[in-house]
């Protein structure tokens, strides 16, 4: 298997480090300064409109979408070492126009959308001018199981009325947040995987609350954020129904698949820079008369890091492969198998890092604490390990 990169993709890939070395690292600080001096902590810092003119300028805008003249025109592969090294940073995939949950969302637009919607909300997403959020998971069911869903999608005349209750919808709290694409049940009667349906709800539609926003161990990821909504009575014209009814579930797997893969890329970025800065401590800490980095016990958390983060590389370059070869269905469980491997790899990796830097490592200092509680929820976004690992167990047993 030829996971070599492009003449394309290793100039993209050049122009993306320089973008992060000149402009993203040392524009981090400012973005959290300019965040935490804010009158609202939920309107996007003004560097962040300054880094999403340099990465045009760079050509380095909309790097995702395959199979699609809208993005750069690269595969899953081809994309990937750059969705890496974008992940290094919080605030680059952002900068690039290539960050969760609006990646995911304007894969759905693109794929099952009616030209009027991709009209409306995918051109704007596309250039970057809105932003928005998804809206599966429910606080009274394991929603896990898309079965469970209990929102309802009602049909009244020229209208479908929307009512349901919502949390973890990432994106939701950006004041530049325009659109919420909500799952929801049309037909409860129908076969278990022909109840569900998504639809298109503008953000300032009468009738939803944003009940309020979920810290993430104490993170509230402003200004995306994660929050509790209500939906109730909610009008929508019925052109507003994505694909059609009960076609909810179909959408929601062709959606997850590039997600998963998305996040996984930028997880192993994330894992790279936490071993870089634990090779840094190591060699400037000195405990017991000798630098860390010469202790047995340190060097063995270096090994066993670089390691890990080898293995879940060649595993999600195989999955981006099958992804471009054979489809996403076919490429199902590897999928799985990388949503499992990446984000547990990452935690293991940031929890080694934070044991080398000591105190240090579990404050904000570092960086280090807010990686692992990110990489922590990822274990549980787009399915939790459990589903991926059953997943991956059915297949293997049909074989």
């Amino acid at each position: 298997m030829d996971f070599s990169y492009s003449p394309k993709t290793k100039e993209l890939r050049r122009r993306v480090l320089d973008f992060m070395d000149d402009v993203v690292y040392p524009a981090e600080p400012e973005y959290a300064g300019q965040l935490a001096t804010a009158a609202n902590r939920w309107q996007s810092p003004p560097v962040m409109g300054e880094l999403k003119a340099r990465a045009r300028e760079a050509g380095l805008w909309n790097l995702f979408l395959p199979e699609s003249d809208l993005g750069a025109g690269l595969t899953n592969l081809e994309y990937a070492p750059l969705c890496e090294i974008l992940g290094r940073s919080p605030i680059a995939p952002e900068a690039c126009n290539c960050s969760a949950p609006d990646t995911g969302n304007m894969e759905v637009l693109v794929r099952y959308g009616t030209e009027a919607q991709k009209k409306r909300w995918l051109e704007p997403l596309l250039d970057g001018t809105i932003r928005s959020a998804y809206t599966m998971t429910e606080p009274e069911v394991a929603s896990s199981d898309a079965t469970n869903i209990g929102a309802r999608i009602e049909r009244d005349g020229g209208h479908y009325v929307v009512n349901a209750h919502k949390w973890w919808a990432s994106g939701a709290g950006d004041s530049r947040c325009a659109l919420f694409i909500l799952m929801g049940k049309t037909d409860p009667s129908a076969e278990k995987h022909r109840q569900q349906s998504m639809i298109l709800i503008p953000a300032d539609a009468p009738g939803i609350t944003l009940v309020r926003p979920l810290t993430v161990f104490g993170y509230d990821d402003a200004p995306h954020g994660h929050f509790e909504i209500t939906f109730e009575d909610v009008r929508v014209p019925a052109d507003n129904l994505v694909l059609g009814e009960g076609r909810g579930f179909e959408i929601a797997q062709g959606r997850l698949g590039p997600g998963r893969i998305h996040h996984c890329m930028r997880l192993i970025g994330l894992a790279e820079r936490s071993l870089e800065k634990m090779c840094a401590r190591a060699k400037t800490r000195v405990a017991f008369g000798r630098p860390l980095a010469d202790q047995g016990v340190v060097m063995e958390a270096i090994a066993e890091s670089r390691i890990r983060i080898e293995q879940a590389r060649l595993l999600t370059l195989n999955a981006a492969h099958r992804m471009d070869t054979v489809g996403n269905k076919a490429a199902r469980a590897e999928i799985a198998m990388i949503k499992v491997v990446a984000p547990n790899m990452a935690l293991d990796v940031i929890d080694r890092a934070i044991q080398v830097h000591g105190g240090a490592g579990i404050c904000d200092d570092f960086g280090l604490a807010a990686a692992w509680a990110h990489a922590r929820t990822l274990r549980l976004a787009d399915g939790p390990d459990e589903v991926h690992r059953r997943a991956v167990a059915r297949l293997e047993l049909k074989r």
